[in-house]
């Protein structure tokens, strides 16, 4: 049965290969920045739990292992770059003739994705379940995202080996912004467990009219887009805007679906994720790869859908969660 320890292994394992990678090339800070997030993967309830070190990695360890991560970013040796690549030419030259099948791989991963969540009940082998029900949508998407690397190579020819050196390269470009996503995320389950959602609730409670069902639903969907473009990530405006609003507002007082909610909810949140230069690794890390004059090119490009995706996801919250 494959669990969501088996992706915090394959992450870690990924990791690994990458500091492995930069400590030849001589990049040291790349090499230990990298070796240290492999080990946190690793160690936590991990392979190393399970070998000769007897326990799990403590968690103080964990949290001085973030420290020393934060150093490494701050002291400027974990710059952004672009990696010239000097095959750049035959790349191009051998996959000339490919053409849109390119894209194939990369369809695998949200088609493969869904399949699998959908398929998760029936997938059954001897008695055994091919997905744990629990953590399925993530365990689902790192099986999409090996079932892509493998539609890859098949598809270019290519070594496994240069799965790996691609995946360092790319690492190496986004730098210490790669990990904004899952530490945002963290974040936010920090605010809502320190009780930053029940203040919210408070806030609301004193400037909307709680007994109007539109007023609360126009509080949440903007209080997502919002808290995002603050903190750069859905993930961290979530569970605070839900815990403020969604929760004791919305689904209990006013009756609202919690899926629908919670759904749509989620996705008003993401239109302020293309508004902000707090989402780096989204909005900024492109414009440098890229090399755009201006640094906030993408948000100007993308602002009007934006805007659009709200207005639909506002419209669409407001019918399907009050069916």
């Amino acid at each position: 049965m494959l669990r969501i320890e088996h992706v915090y292994w394959l992450c870690g394992a990924i990791l690994a290969a990458c500091a492995v990678q930069d400590l030849r090339a001589r990049r040291r800070a790349h090499a230990a920045f990298w070796g240290i997030l492999a080990a946190c993967f690793l160690g936590g309830d991990g392979i190393l739990a399970a070998t000769a070190v007897g326990n799990a990695l403590p968690a103080q360890m964990a949290g001085a292992g973030v420290i020393v991560l934060a150093l490494i970013a701050g002291s400027g040796r974990l710059h952004r770059r672009t990696i010239i690549d000097p095959d750049a030419s035959l790349r191009r030259a051998n996959t000339s003739g490919l053409g849109n099948r390119l894209f194939a791989p990369a369809l695998v991963i949200p088609l493969g994705t869904l399949g699998l969540v959908l398929l998760q009940p029936w997938l059954r082998f001897d008695g055994l379940t091919l997905i744990d029900s629990h953590q399925a949508t993530l365990t689902a998407l790192a099986l999409a995202c090996v079932l892509a690397a493998l539609a890859a190579l098949r598809l270019t020819h290519a070594r496994p080996v240069t799965a790996l050196e691609e995946t360092g390269r790319l690492l190496n470009a986004l730098s210490w912004a790669a990990l904004l996503p899952m530490l945002l995320a963290t974040l936010g389950a920090m605010f809502a467990a320190t009780g930053v959602g029940e203040a919210v609730a408070h806030i609301m409670a004193a400037l909307i009219p709680t007994d109007s069902r539109l007023a609360c639903l126009l509080a949440y969907a903007f209080g997502m887009a919002v808290f995002t473009v603050i903190m750069g990530n859905a993930f961290a405006a979530f569970p605070v805007m839900t815990v403020g609003i969604g929760l004791p507002l919305l689904i209990v007082q006013h009756h609202a679906d919690a899926a629908a909610l919670g759904a749509l909810g989620m996705l008003s949140g993401y239109c302020g994720t293309l508004l902000t230069p707090m989402a780096a690794n989204y909005n900024v890390v492109p414009a440098a790869l890229l090399e755009l004059r201006d640094p906030n090119g993408v948000i100007r490009a993308q602002w009007p859908t934006a805007v659009f995706l709200f207005t639909a996801n506002l419209l669409l919250m407001n019918f399907f969660a009050f069916r």
